[in-house]
């Protein structure tokens, strides 16, 4: 009789505690569900280029799909790439470099999973006493790192001019960063130098230095902005991976809507440190022009950096252009329709 009285009582014991631990596990669930998901981004140039990044972030593009996204700047390819390796950022955006293609064809699981700016962009500056390409010649031009992307975009405008280092007795000195080097075009410590960001090559023009192209025009096929991604952290996290991008693609439909002109020259006057917003307009309206929709990496714009370095390196010059690429996040997300232009 006894025995017959516990049995209904231990029965309801585990049920309550049944319950409890239900109860517990859905929110422990939820809990995790709603805590963002901790992503670091680093990032090569401080220029209008990035926007898309700083846009993302300032706007919670991120944040709406689930990311607690951080963004470093690291000028220093090798370092980027060597936290890329360790695992301390998840996702890389630049051009691609010598110590890039160096690190792929050493091994390294990166790849170019996505193409923000797939041309050559941005502007070479001289002194006012250069009024053309050809006065280069005998020349000192300045350059972040020998091998670096800006590196890539002078050889490349000096290829286009149909000009040669050696032939024409140009020097290529290692000055630093597009600040760094703007700031030695008015010291007259270089002659010429390329750069990115469109707000500072503005600025020198009205102080009177010349701006001898806008290689916008040119229209040569250039990794100009790639997002950089281990192919072993887009195969564990295919969803985290396509979530960045996905944010990505909305800031840069956010960007190109004029509508959206004054919280874009915010983003980009805080990131880019300008005294004024009104500073940020020329870049704005050059960078709404420059971006893709379609995010996928370009096979011949890694080709045109290959033959560069391949040049002097017999590593690089055996890649492909194809190895290099991991469109299968852009791939799923054209499938989903993620690049068909907003409505309005």
């Amino acid at each position: 009789m006894l025995f017959g009285r516990r049995v209904p009582f231990l029965s309801h014991i585990f049920t309550l505690v049944g319950f409890v631990v239900t109860v517990l596990t859905v929110a422990v669930t939820n809990v995790r569900a709603a805590t963002p998901t901790k992503v670091v981004i680093s990032f090569a140039i401080l220029s209008e280029r990035e926007a898309a990044l700083f846009v993302a972030r300032d706007q919670g593009f991120f944040r709406k799909q689930g990311l607690d996204v951080e963004l470093v700047y690291v000028a220093n390819a090798p370092v980027a790439l060597a936290s890329l390796a360790h695992g301390d950022s998840q996702m890389n955006t630049g051009s691609p470099s010598g110590p890039i293609l160096g690190a792929m064809a050493g091994g390294l699981d990166v790849a170019f999973v996505a193409g923000l700016v797939n041309k050559l962009t941005g502007t070479i500056v001289s002194t006012a006493e250069i009024k053309s390409p050809a006065d280069l010649k005998g020349k000192t031009i300045g350059v972040t790192s020998i091998g670096g992307g800006n590196w890539a975009f002078t050889m490349l405008a000096l290829e286009h001019w149909g000009l040669d280092v050696k032939r024409d007795k140009i020097t290529i000195r290692v000055i630093g960063s597009d600040s760094v080097r703007a700031q030695a075009i008015t010291t007259g410590a270089i002659d010429a130098t390329q750069l990115s960001a469109y707000s500072y090559a503005v600025a020198l023009k009205r102080q009177g230095a010349t701006i001898l192209a806008d290689m916008r025009d040119w229209g040569v096929p250039y990794q100009g902005t790639t997002v950089l991604a281990r192919r072993s952290f887009v195969s564990q996290s295919p969803d985290v991976a396509e979530k960045v991008l996905t944010a990505l693609v909305e800031s840069i439909a956010f960007i190109q809507d004029p509508a959206n002109k004054p919280a874009v020259l915010k983003s980009l006057a805080k990131a880019l440190r300008l005294a004024k917003v009104e500073e940020a307009a020329d870049g704005y309206d050059i960078v709404r022009t420059v971006y893709e929709r379609r995010i996928f990496p370009t096979p011949d714009g890694i080709r045109n950096i290959i033959r560069l370095l391949g040049a002097s390196n017999e590593k690089i010059r055996g890649l492909k252009a194809e190895d290099l690429i991991d469109d299968r996040t852009v791939k799923r997300m054209e499938q989903k329709g993620l690049f068909q232009p907003i409505a309005k």
